[in-house]
């Protein structure tokens, strides 16, 4: 999958004595793939499920069943620097990381990570961190400043988990306490009136951590009982976010002094959920195929995303990986995938045909069969037979009517053939929106729409998630740009910014 380039090797060689554990676990609302024992991997999938459980229950959100396409992909990697490599090619701070994708979020997490100290960041603080960006991202329509994103992030990232079965929520992040002391803690108004990007690690360290620990205080003060909501209301309607915090916290001079004060007192309150309200089950776990196994390194870099350098690397260990299993129709949709990100179309739709040949149900493989033929008949869209196209995608949906990227390329099916979207595409894209809200490309393809449709408040309101997103930095200024015009009523200079749109959605977090 496209777009972002990294310089990195196979995770493990494919006649690795490890690739035979190779093993996945599947719950309610994760597929996990991992090197583990069966027992390991259970145990793991367990942990994730009754956190998912706890928070939900604490924020009275709903839990509707979902497909394995709403499921979050989980790929478990050694250790931290495995995990920094496959972010970016090279040694870095990275440690997790998750992209939110219509085609299917997938967050990248160690198995291990420090040596056990109280203060060190572990791998399940990883995964929990990540995880809450996925689950706020869910229900969150409305415009949150960078902080309180990665302030909830950090607030559940330190969940317990109790030998009683119960859950504690928003417990001191430890691992923070060297930005908080050591580096110094940044002013509020720092924090709250810029961004959270391009910083040097130990100021993110810092930032992170007063994210942290604004977040803990306005939760859980008396003093400010009811004031995050306010600020947000506030934001939301577009006020700027020192405006919006002087007008509901007061002084913000005075709110640092209460912040240093909330933090030396070292006794913090958190949230429990009994473990009686936590029961998990239909955990499955089973070994891959060998195919799978085989192709499971190479998928990761696939699922990570490539480019113009790195992509026929990958494809030539899909090749390799997929030789020895034509009827797997995992690995004939893996390589599928591999030769579409090389522009080799017709390689791309022979294996989802091997695919559909050993499963005609398999959805994954309509999906890239379908792409393969749009991208061929881009270059030739009035000869192309766009009915039998869009087949593929239809037949895809029919299967999983929950599952968003058929319906996000029906729709671009359109555009691709240079036709008006049909009524129905659109309320296609709309739904697939509503499934996957994270994805920030699928919401610019919605405000695009939308302002085609000369319906430019709903593009403004769709565009608010993205313009203070801390994960993007072109993508995020280009939203404000958008929504600075729209709110001037000027229209054309929205749809001239529009023109320029790049998503910069898989930087890492």
């Amino acid at each position: 999958m496209r777009p972002i380039g990294l310089s990195f090797t196979l995770l493990l060689a494919c006649s690795s004595p490890g690739i035979a554990a190779w093993h996945e676990a599947k719950s309610k609302h994760f597929i996990i793939y991992a090197d583990q024992r069966p027992e390991v991997l259970k145990a793991f999938a367990t942990k994730l499920e009754k956190f998912d459980k706890a928070v939900r229950i604490l924020r009275a959100s709903d839990d509707p069943p979902i497909g394995d396409a709403g499921r979050l992909t989980i790929y478990v990697l050694s250790d931290t620097e495995a995990v920094s490599k496959l972010a970016v090619g090279k040694d870095s701070s990275i440690a997790g990381f998750y992209l939110a994708r219509a085609s299917g979020s997938v967050a990248f997490v160690p198995k291990k990570s420090g040596g056990g100290r109280e203060w060190e960041i572990d791998a399940d603080t990883i995964f929990f961190h990540e995880y809450a960006h996925h689950m706020m991202l869910q229900n969150a329509d409305d415009a949150i400043p960078a902080w309180l994103v990665e302030g909830f992030a950090e607030f559940f990232s330190t969940a317990q988990f109790p030998k009683d079965g119960s859950v504690q929520l928003g417990t001191p992040a430890n691992h923070r306490s060297y930005g908080l002391f050591a580096l110094g803690k940044p002013s509020v108004e720092e924090l709250l009136g810029k961004s959270l990007n391009r910083r040097s690690d130990q100021q993110m360290d810092a930032l992170y951590g007063l994210s942290w620990l604004l977040t803990h205080y306005l939760t859980f003060d008396p003093s400010r009982n009811g004031q995050l909501p306010k600020y947000l209301g506030a934001f939301g309607r577009g006020d700027d976010s020192l405006v919006a915090a002087r007008a509901t916290f007061g002084d913000l001079k005075q709110l640092d002094k209460d912040l240093d004060l909330y933090l030396r007192r070292n006794k913090f309150q958190y949230l429990q959920v009994a473990g009686s309200r936590l029961s998990v089950d239909g955990i499955e776990v089973r070994p891959l195929r060998p195919g799978e196994a085989a192709m499971a390194p190479v998928r990761m870099r696939s699922v990570r995303g490539v480019n113009n350098k790195t992509a026929p690397k990958v494809a030539a260990d899909a090749r390799a990986a997929a030789a020895g299993f034509p009827g797997d129709p995992a690995v004939q949709t893996a390589l599928a995938e591999a030769e579409f990100d090389v522009r080799n179309y017709a390689a791309a739709e022979a294996a989802a045909d091997l695919a559909l040949k050993a499963d005609p149900a398999f959805a994954p493989a309509m999906i890239y069969k379908g792409k393969a033929k749009m991208e061929a008949a881009a270059s030739k869209p009035d000869s192309a037979d766009w009915k039998a196209i869009r087949s593929w995608f239809t037949k895809a949906n029919r299967i999983d009517p929950e599952d968003a990227e058929p319906l996000m390329l029906f729709y671009e099916s359109y555009r691709a053939s240079g036709e008006r979207p049909t009524k129905n595409a659109i309320d296609g894209l709309h739904y697939a929106l509503l499934l996957v809200p994270q994805d920030e490309r699928l919401r610019m393809m919605i405000v695009s729409q939308l302002m085609t449709d000369k319906r430019f408040a709903e593009a403004r309101q769709s565009l608010a998630p993205l313009a203070y997103s801390p994960h993007l930095s072109d993508g995020r200024e280009l939203a404000r740009e958008i929504m600075d015009a729209l709110g001037r009523d000027d229209p054309q200079a929205a749809l001239a910014a529009m023109s320029t749109a790049k998503s910069d959605a898989d930087t890492p977090d």
